[in-house]
Parts: C-alpha cells; sequence; structure tokens
C-alpha cells in the first residue's frame, strides 16, 4: 500500500506518447510469466493493444505469442482487446 503523499503543484501529466509503453509492458508481463503464471491470451490482447496505439515492435511480439495459441485462444484475446477499446 502506498504511504506517502503526491505534490500535485509540480505533478506533471503521463504523456499520450506513454501509453503504448505501458500497454507494451503489460503484454511483456503476461508472456514472461512475471506474475509467476504465463498468460498468453492476456499478452496477445496487451501487444494488440500496443500495436493499435502505435508501438511498432508489439507486432512481432503479437505474433510470436499467437503461433503458442489456438485459434480460439486468439479469438479470445481479439475479443478481450475490442473490448477494453470500448471502453477506454
Amino acid at each position: 500500500m502506498f504511504q506517502g503523499s503526491f505534490d500535485l503543484d509540480t505533478a506533471t501529466l503521463v504523456q499520450a506518447s506513454a501509453i503504448p509503453d505501458v500497454l507494451f509492458e503489460r503484454g511483456l508481463y503476461w508472456a514472461s510469466g512475471r506474475s509467476g503464471v504465463v498468460n498468453l491470451v492476456a499478452a496477445h490482447k496487451w501487444f494488440n493493444l500496443a500495436a493499435v496505439k502505435g508501438r511498432s515492435d508489439a507486432i512481432q511480439m503479437r505474433r510470436e505469442v499467437a503461433e503458442l495459441m489456438s485459434e480460439t485462444e486468439i479469438a479470445a484475446a481479439q475479443r478481450e482487446a475490442r473490448d477494453w477499446m470500448s471502453t477506454h
């Protein structure tokens, strides 16, 4: 739990250009198993979203993850990405 304070007078907004990086990092998180679990559906979803937002290296990562997935898993990842896009 965070136990500190923020100085809102000197805080800066996150640049819109950082969003693809955050999405890409989420893809790496799930693809690498940093949480202790590899989740290829989640990894594909986040790489897909990063690619849509302009992160070109996410395209290759999405392809690599897709090679390890079934058609059903890829379809699920694509549905999750569409759902995320419609709510964010």
